[in-house]
């Protein structure tokens, strides 16, 4: 149960990182990437495989 609830707050935490993130790089650019959601996607899935890697040798 802790781990659902671990996962679920990182996950969330994850989108709103991987938003702002993502609008930083686009307001440094000067313009939104035309493929934005495929972008966040690679973005999120990235850091989302990384911290769930190490929350489970964490919990465990």
């Amino acid at each position: 149960m802790t781990q659902i609830i671990v996962f679920t707050l990182v996950g969330a935490g994850l989108y709103l990182f991987t938003d702002w993130l993502l609008n930083r790089i686009e307001r440094s650019r000067g313009a939104r990437f035309e493929n934005r959601s495929l972008i966040f996607f690679v973005l999120i899935l990235f850091f989302a495989l990384v911290s769930f890697q190490v929350i489970g040798r964490l919990l465990h």
